[in-house]
C-alpha cells in the first residue's frame, strides 16, 4: 500500500474486524492489550476500533505520551525558567498548557515571561544566534524518538559556540516505563501494541525483552486504522498458535535495529540519570537522559540553580492511573468536568496524544454520564 487511503479502507477493515472476531471466539477469553503510544490512542479513538473489537478483546492505554509523562515538578522547573530575567524561553506548542502548581507556560507568557513555541529544537538554536544578548533555552522532552534532533542541535550549538544557547533535558526512555509497569501488581496485561515512532529509532529488536523476560507478545505497529487493526489479529494470532515473540508490522519504517546513526548521536550527546521522575510511576532509575560532560555547558539545569522543589500533582487528578492502564480516562473524578481540554486539570487532556483527549474530542464524553 502506498497512500494513506488505502490504510483506511473500509472493506479491508471490515474484513480484519471479522478475522478478529473469529480469533477471539476460538481462545474464548478476555485478553487486554495495552497500546504504548497516545498515538495509537487517538487513532483507535478517532476511528472508533474500541467499538469495532469484539468482548474479547480490550484496549488498555499506556505511558508512550511524551507530554502526559512529564510530572508537576519538571513544569514548575520549566516555568521558573521562563521567568528568570533575560530568558527566552522555547518550547513545543503542545507544553505551553500543561498545569504546573505555578500555572503553565502560556500563563507565565501571558504574565511577561518571553516564551516562544517552535517547531524543532533548531528554530531553538536559531533563536539564540538571533539574540546573542539573551540566555536562550529549550525545553527538551520526549522518548528516543524527538531526542536525536535535541542531540543533532547540541552537536550544531558546539560546533558553532553558541554560547547563549541551553537545554532543559527532560527526554526519557521507553524501556524503564515498561518495566515498572510489568512488575505492577494485580495488573492484567496479555501483549503489546508496540510504539511505531520510537522503534524507527530504537528498533524492533529493543523490544525483545518483553516476551523474553515476560512472556508476552508485542507487535510494532503503524499508525492508520488498517495498521492497528493488523496488530490486534497477529497478537491474537501468536495466542492461538503458542507463539511469544516480537512482530513487526509496521516493517514499511522500522528495521530490527532501528537508526544506527540516531542512536550513535544519543550515545554521544547524552548521559543516562541516576533516576528520572516520571507521572504515576514516580523515580525510575536510568529512566531519563541529561546532558553528556562533553555538552555539559549547554545544560540548563548546571547554568541556572532550579528550584528543586517537587509538590504534588493535583488530588483530583488521575493521570498517573490512567497512564499505567490502571484506569480508563472516563474512570477519573474529574473527566469531563473539572478537566475538559478547554481548563485542564492533567496531562492527559491537555496532550494531543493523551488518552483523556482522545475520549473526549472523539465523542466518547458525549457517550457516558459524566
Amino acid at each position: 500500500m502506498r497512500f494513506v487511503d488505502e490504510f483506511r479502507d473500509p472493506a479491508a477493515a471490515k474484513e480484519l474486524v471479522g478475522a478478529i472476531a473469529r480469533l477471539s471466539g476460538k481462545l474464548g477469553r478476555k485478553l487486554r492489550f495495552m497500546e504504548i503510544c497516545g498515538g495509537h490512542t487517538h487513532t483507535i479513538y478517532r476511528h472508533g476500533l474500541e467499538q469495532l473489537m469484539p468482548e474479547g478483546v480490550e484496549f488498555v492505554h499506556g505511558p508512550g505520551c511524551q507530554v502526559c509523562v512529564i510530572p508537576m515538578g519538571r513544569v514548575d522547573d520549566a516555568v521558573w525558567l521562563a521567568h528568570q530575567p533575560g530568558v527566552i524561553f522555547t518550547t513545543f506548542g503542545d507544553m505551553m498548557r500543561v498545569p504546573g502548581t505555578e500555572g503553565s507556560l502560556l500563563q507565565a507568557q501571558a504574565a511577561g515571561a518571553d516564551v516562544r513555541f517552535v517547531y524543532s529544537p533548531l528554530d531553538a538554536l536559531k533563536i539564540a544566534r538571533d539574540n546573542p544578548g539573551r540566555e536562550v533555552v529549550f525545553f527538551a522532552v520526549g522518548f528516543e524518538t524527538t531526542s536525536p534532533s535535541t542531540a543533532l542541535t547540541l552537536t550544531l550549538a558546539e560546533k558553532d559556540d553558541v554560547a547563549n544557547f541551553s537545554v532543559f533535558s527532560n527526554h526519557v526512555l521507553i524501556r524503564p516505563p515498561l518495566e515498572a509497569i510489568l512488575a505492577t501488581a494485580n495488573l492484567q496485561l496479555d501483549g503489546f501494541i508496540g510504539p511505531g515512532h520510537v522503534a524507527t529509532v530504537v528498533g524492533a529488536d529493543h523490544f525483545q525483552f518483553i516476551p523474553e523476560n515476560y512472556r508476552l507478545p508485542i507487535v510494532i505497529t503503524g499508525f492508520e486504522p488498517l495498521d492497528i487493526l493488523q496488530a490486534v489479529d497477529m497478537l491474537l494470532g501468536q495466542y492461538l498458535d503458542g507463539r511469544c515473540q516480537v512482530e513487526n508490522q509496521y516493517s514499511r519504517v522500522v528495521l530490527p535495529q532501528g537508526n544506527t546513526e540516531a542512536l550513535r548521536l544519543l550515545g554521544e550527546v547524552f548521559a543516562l540519570r541516576d533516576t528520572f521522575e516520571w507521572r504515576g510511576l514516580g523515580y525510575i532509575p536510568l529512566s531519563g537522559y541529561r546532558l553528556a560532560p562533553r555538552f555539559r555547558r549547554f545544560d540548563a539545569e548546571e547554568r541556572f540553580e532550579l528550584p528543586g522543589e517537587r509538590k504534588a500533582d493535583h488530588p483530583a487528578c488521575q493521570c498517573g492511573l490512567v497512564l499505567t492502564g490502571q484506569l480508563k480516562p472516563w474512570e477519573c473524578r474529574v473527566f469531563g468536568k473539572g478537566c475538559t481540554p478547554e481548563r485542564p486539570i492533567g496531562t492527559c487532556m491537555v496532550s494531543p496524544e493523551g488518552a483523556c483527549a482522545a475520549y473526549y474530542n472523539f465523542g466518547r464524553v458525549n457517550s457516558l454520564s459524566v
